[in-house]
């Protein structure tokens, strides 16, 4: 019954660092950032699948959701912050 609460938390952790790329990519225009949205928009979409599975089978469904989160990762990236507290980082502001 729970299993269905930790695929949409997450759904919601993988769209929040994609949206959270996008904005970063928006402002500095770094290609690793672009890269990382594009795989976010595809993590999060395996991640929705397994969703819907979830409802179903619960451990066929955590099975894709686990493996959309494998897909989120992002790899190398720029240096962004410089100066940024937690709450800068969090909301994707950049000091460049």
């Amino acid at each position: 019954m729970y299993y269905i609460y930790l695929a949409i938390f997450a759904y919601v952790a993988v769209l929040y660092l994609t949206l959270r790329d996008i904005r970063i990519y928006k402002r500095t225009k770094l290609d690793s950032y672009r890269k990382g949205a594009m795989k976010g928009i595809l993590a999060s979409s395996i991640v929705l699948l397994g969703i819907l599975f979830t409802t179903f089978n619960p451990e066929m469904g955590l099975l894709i959701v686990f493996i959309g989160m494998y897909a989120n990762k992002k790899g190398v990236r720029e240096r962004v912050f410089n100066n940024a507290d937690a709450m800068d980082r969090f909301l994707g502001k950049t000091d460049i």
